[in-house]
């Protein structure tokens, strides 16, 4: 493919991409000529894809499918194709302390958030080095970098998925493909909003005063991070200019990390 189209004509997998920060993604890829290979749970996934093709010109297909066994990834990754672009954003929550963490919930946690990553960039490679160009973006978090309480399986399969970038990267340094990390801080999603949303019932507070409180503890300028910036960022990774970003690790936090 001549490197002055851009994206264009590429082929994009963005996992967990019904709503937020990867729903951003397929947006800003769409949006650079990329066609859509789009994974969720959510049974508005079709409605989605449709809407994605239709702004943007571009083919997009939906699939449902659970990353929490190795079987729901293959099938995912049978039923995509031959991605250019692998963009791994899945991702579950369990709540509580380590002692009230069931091995289930860990070990659904571990499956979506690190192993479903590393079997789709496994499955992704062979094609990716045939070509010798290829894009591996996994969306890591700020408790990748730093701890929290009560989210032990989370920080830890975000933490993981930092050293599966590095490893991965060292391994296809030299060639046409790259593997980065984002770090995003707190992100208007609608987790947060919800969660936003009953904290502000409970405590009395208006939902722009919770809001202040949620990240005044946060994020050093005060504002959520913007799901679309991080899609942009994605896009200049997988774009010309991001040739030679491989391994890097990118906080996108409102300087909450370095606070």
């Amino acid at each position: 493919m001549d490197s002055s189209q851009g994206l264009r004509g590429r082929l994009a997998l963005i996992t967990g991409a019904t709503g937020g920060i990867g729903l951003a993604c397929a947006e800003a890829l769409a949006a650079e000529g990329c066609g859509i290979e789009l994974h969720g749970l959510e049974e508005n996934g079709p409605a989605l894809a449709a809407d994605l093709a239709a702004r943007f010109g571009v083919a997009c297909r939906y699939h449902l499918l659970d990353l929490a066994t190795p079987a729901g990834v293959a099938a995912l990754a049978a039923a995509a194709g031959e991605p250019d672009i692998l963009v791994n954003n899945a991702v579950t929550r369990s709540f509580g302390p380590v002692e009230r963490t069931s091995r289930a919930e860990w070990d659904r946690d571990l499956a979506v958030n690190l192993s479903a990553g590393f079997q789709l960039i496994s499955l992704a490679l062979p094609a990716m080095r045939r070509r010798d160009w290829g894009r591996i973006v996994n969306m890591s978090s700020i408790y990748g970098r730093i701890g929290t309480p009560n989210r032990l399986s989370y920080v830890t399969s975000k933490t993981a998925l930092l050293g599966l970038t590095r490893g991965v990267a060292l391994e296809t340094a030299g060639t046409g493909i790259t593997c980065n990390a984002i770090i995003p801080g707190t992100t208007l999603t609608p987790n947060i909003a919800g969660r936003l949303r009953a904290a502000a019932a409970a405590s009395g507070r208006d939902e722009a005063e919770e809001a202040r409180h949620f990240l005044g503890t946060r994020q050093p300028t005060g504002r959520f991070i913007e799901a679309s910036a991080i899609g942009a960022m994605v896009a200049f990774l997988c774009g010309p200019a991001g040739r030679d970003i491989t391994g890097a690790e990118l906080p996108m936090d409102g300087g909450w990390s370095i606070a």
